[in-house]
């Protein structure tokens, strides 16, 4: 890992006002309810002045898997799970850490791969996962017929993404992830997920859009490696706590013409504190 590579300017797509409430589908983006707002913005390397959980809600960390191929969902699962469980307990200090769903492995477009398998596309806009909503329908189960997980009134909970390439350096098309401090409340848009995937009706669960504020500050980290993970929050009940990172995918304006396709994989967790 060299030392950083330096901000650059890039396009990102922020949702515009609209009458509708906005919808967009893991599958089939044609059935979406979305009018994106293009906004030019700077994107600083988060290697010359390393975030962290509890100031900006983001962090790179060394994390070295033995996941041998993310292309068998049921082996990696069993492997790549613990290792989720043991990092974001540790980073977080939680007593229990509740990894959420698979890690599916998504192409950039300069891949043979890309749209292929479920789910499978980087996103092309920015958003929030879940919401103060649905982050407690998922760890009860309600959502994707998962495992209940009980939580008591009052307690703590946080949640994280947790992002990293498979595919070695440069990579195409970065995720940029915007400092939880900078985001505003009212910058917020609610929207409906909808995992299409199979015979209709789909699971549906509110995440969250983003509208353009040049207050927004946004980060990327350059020439990540297969041994990084870069980890923000996604989720929090405790207040003065960073509470929530927006993010998207970018095409590098200074990506060489040879390099190939960015693969990656992205999971979500859950930290409970007693």
């Amino acid at each position: 890992m060299g030392g950083p590579e330096g901000g650059v300017e890039a396009w990102i797509n922020y949702v515009a006002p609209m009458e509708e409430r906005p919808r967009f589908h893991a599958q089939d983006h044609a059935r979406d309810n979305l009018v994106l707002d293009p906004r030019r913005v700077a994107i600083a390397d988060g290697r010359a002045a390393p975030p962290s959980l509890d100031v900006e809600g983001i962090a790179l960390v060394p994390h070295r898997t033995a996941v041998a191929d993310f292309r068998d969902p049921a082996a990696a699962m069993a492997v790549y799970r613990p290792e989720l469980e043991r990092l974001i307990g540790e980073l977080s200090g939680a007593s229990r850490v509740v990894v959420m769903g698979g890690a599916g492995l998504r192409f950039s477009k300069r891949s043979s791969e890309f749209g292929t398998g479920i789910n499978s596309q980087p996103a092309g806009f920015v958003h929030v996962d879940y919401t103060d909503r649905s982050a407690p329908e998922l760890l009860s189960g309600r959502l994707f017929g998962g495992e209940p997980h009980t939580i008591r009134p009052g307690q703590r909970i946080a949640g994280y993404n947790i992002w990293r390439v498979v595919s070695d350096p440069p990579q195409d098309t970065p995720l940029a992830v915007c400092d939880a401090r900078t985001v505003a409340t009212a910058d917020l848009v609610r929207a409906d997920a909808v995992f299409d995937v199979g015979e209709a009706p789909w699971m549906t669960f509110e995440a969250f859009l983003l509208k353009a504020d040049p207050a927004h500050r946004w980060l990327y980290f350059s020439n990540m490696l297969p041994g990084e993970a870069l980890v923000f929050k996604s989720f929090d009940t405790e207040p003065g706590r960073p509470v929530r990172v927006p993010h998207t995918a970018f095409e590098h304006p200074r990506t060489p013409a040879d390099a190939p396709g960015r693969v990656s994989v992205e999971a979500r967790a859950f930290a409970i504190f007693d």
